[in-house]
């Protein structure tokens, strides 16, 4: 059976779960990152030597690092339908799956960790300001997408892109900010939240 290590509340953790519920595998999650289990462990840092999670355990295989967990399940388990094996389609998925790793999660950093976690490194006002602003240009940029497709990120279906970005949509509703009106996006959102996994890992109360 496939061990999760990682605390729920985390969003990347949150990736595999949902992904999980997707392909109706069964899994069996152990708590790290929170009390007694430090991510510092040298029994976790064994497994993952950047002290991050999730880490996926499947038999004597260890993998780390959210969007490769998710891509190895879909591939594994033959999920065409997730993850296409369509070069151009494949591309379009992983382009959104990068996109939501990279310029997506820059964006909110700052602002998340000011408005959600109090963090009192992350409390200067100008910072805070240009981070919102930021984010919220991000937002509208998949608001764009989101009305040329008039589904889901990558195409008129859902696919494994829908994932993160669908738990992306979610952090920014919410956290407490002024949010542009964003209507494409607020339709995926509702959208989203008739998939079970989404439901039970996304959009669940927890940004």
């Amino acid at each position: 059976m496939l061990k999760i290590l990682g605390r729920a509340s985390s969003i990347n953790v949150r990736k595999v779960l949902w992904a999980c519920e997707e392909l109706a595998l069964p899994f069996q999650r152990e708590e790290w990152g929170e009390g007694q289990k430090s991510l510092q462990d040298p029994t976790f840092k064994a497994l993952n030597p950047n002290s991050l999670i999730p880490v996926l355990q499947e038999d004597d295989f260890i993998l780390w690092e959210s969007n490769a967990i998710i891509r190895y399940l879909a591939n594994t388990r033959q999920a065409e339908w997730l993850y296409p094996q369509e070069p151009r389609a494949r591309a379009r998925v992983d382009q959104w799956l990068d996109w939501q790793a990279t310029e997506l999660n820059t964006s909110w950093r700052y602002a998340f960790m000011s408005l959600v976690r109090h963090s009192p490194a992350h409390q200067d006002a100008r910072l805070l300001a240009a981070a919102c602003k930021g984010w919220n240009q991000m937002m509208t940029l998949l608001n764009e997408q989101l009305a040329r497709t008039g589904g889901f990120i990558a195409g008129e279906a859902f696919s494994l892109a829908d994932i993160p970005i669908g738990l992306s949509v979610n952090r920014w509703f919410e956290t407490p900010l002024d949010h542009a009106d964003l209507p494409a996006v607020r339709a995926y959102y509702e959208r989203l939240t008739v998939r079970k996994g989404y439901a039970k890992w996304g959009r669940n109360g927890t940004p």
